[in-house]
């Protein structure tokens, strides 16, 4: 079977092509930051990746026709649980009006949609951001009113987790595990039985990333948002301009590893840091598993780095063998996600599943 994967992100719009578990080509078409910038809204960039994905799949001898399903990263959609989704009417209306806010990947869906509708073919999306499989304990924040929402890595979380499983010969449904998606963003969750029970998540929470603040003092930031800051500029400095960056002016983790080497003590220190953070997320999920906990799994960009990975380890090592899946496993994760549906499994559907959670 043939399968289209669109993953659209901040810069690029990612595709593939698998025949059946075998990627048969890929693509990634670059966006320049000036070639965005004069559009007021993510959706409104869909017209242009649309048509540049379409010129992709043309100049490489594919047409719509030619595919079996379409399947999507899921973006911003509402809280439902991990799964293959169908990309309904209500997928379509949330990403052009978004509960949560609006980010790249959510234009993944549309582009899919009007490929497959095209085509007479499935339309699937996969784990978005927005899974939610908390525990009710969980959610509890400390201030009524303000619950602790889930917004991690899911597709990518999942993958791994499902790949580590197979490694260790068991079902990802019988296993506890910890993973640590370590990348521009850090989620760390607590995984039972098949379900993300608690996580860190990606927006707000747990360990500082490469340019996220993460957790912060509450009495530090409150002061920060009465200091004559707009609440748009406030937002984009916790998001994009904290963290790694906010230290040391740079994005690039590997600038950072290379200056610690060279002797720069403040790198070091965040390096330090930034891994003790990680580190005491992953003892908290620990605590949430009762410290049963078959392994850590330590994916995304920053897991290719050995020295990095080690820091971790010397806090974490006796909770769990750590195992190492360095980069992402997004792609082959939807394409996984989409063969399962064509090979009998029913898809969730998206409009139903919000509906039991109003």
């Amino acid at each position: 079977m043939r399968l289209l994967i669109i993953n659209p992100g901040a810069t690029s719009t990612k595709i593939a092509v698998y025949e059946d578990e075998t990627e048969a080509f890929s693509s990634s078409i670059s966006h320049a930051q000036p070639e965005l910038a004069g559009f007021a809204r993510v959706v409104d960039q869909l017209p242009l990746r649309e048509r540049l994905v379409r010129e992709a799949l043309r100049q490489a001898g594919f047409s719509p026709a030619s595919f079996d399903a379409v399947c999507s990263r899921g973006g911003l959609v509402r809280h439902i649980p991990s799964g293959t989704y169908v990309i309904d009417d209500q997928v379509i209306h949330d990403i052009y009006n978004p509960p949560f806010g609006e980010h790249a990947s959510s234009l993944g869906p549309v582009i899919a949609r009007s490929i497959a509708d095209e085509a007479k073919i499935p339309a699937l999306l996969v784990d978005p951001v927005s899974v939610d499989e908390l525990q009710p304990v969980a959610r509890i924040s400390g201030l009524a009113g303000m619950e602790r929402e889930s917004f991690f890595h899911a597709l990518n979380q999942k993958a791994v987790a499902r790949k580590a499983a197979g490694d260790l010969g068991k079902p990802y449904e019988s296993l506890n595990l910890i993973v640590v998606h370590m990348g521009g963003g850090v989620s760390v969750a607590a995984h039972e039985k098949g379900r993300v029970i608690d996580v860190y998540n990606v927006k707000d929470e747990g360990s500082f990333s490469l340019d996220r603040a993460g957790s912060l003092p509450v009495n530090a930031l409150v002061n920060l948002c009465y200091s004559g800051i707009s609440k748009q500029d406030l937002k984009k400095k916790l998001s994009f301009e904290a963290g790694v960056y906010s230290y040391l002016q740079t994005h690039d983790f590997r600038e950072v590893e290379r200056r610690m080497l060279s002797g720069d003590a403040d790198a070091e220190i965040i390096f330090r840091a930034m891994a003790y953070q990680h580190a005491k997320d992953i003892g908290a999920m620990a605590a949430v598993l009762h410290f049963s906990v078959d392994a850590i799994l330590l994916t995304g960009g920053i897991a290719y780095s050995d020295r990095f990975c080690a820091e971790i380890s010397s806090y974490v090592e006796k909770i769990a063998p750590i195992l190492r899946y360095p980069g992402e496993e997004e792609m082959k994760a939807l394409a996984l996600g989409a063969l399962r549906v064509l090979r009998g499994e029913t898809p969730r559907s998206y409009s139903e599943t919000i509906q039991k959670s109003i």
